[in-house]
């Protein structure tokens, strides 16, 4: 059993954690090379957001949805 959780344990230290490791030893040389994949999550997030804005100011004026006080039977 303890050859089981040393096989785990040596997967998770020797081949699923090899890409940080390699960004560990590029950031020591670039930092921005090393963080490249940080800013396409956040500039894929920012376009997101916008696009979902968008949408919804689109919906917003269309007047589709029922504002008024008794449109919901809790209110």
């Amino acid at each position: 059993m303890n050859d089981f959780f040393n096989g785990i344990a040596d997967l998770f230290v020797n081949v699923l954690f090899a890409p940080f490791d390699a960004l560990k030893a590029l950031e020591l040389e670039s930092w921005f090379a090393a963080n490249t994949i940080s800013w396409i999550f956040i500039l894929i997030g920012f376009v997101a957001f916008v696009y979902w804005m968008l949408q919804l100011k689109k919906y917003n004026e269309n007047g589709e949805e029922d504002k008024s006080i008794s449109s919901h039977s809790y209110l």
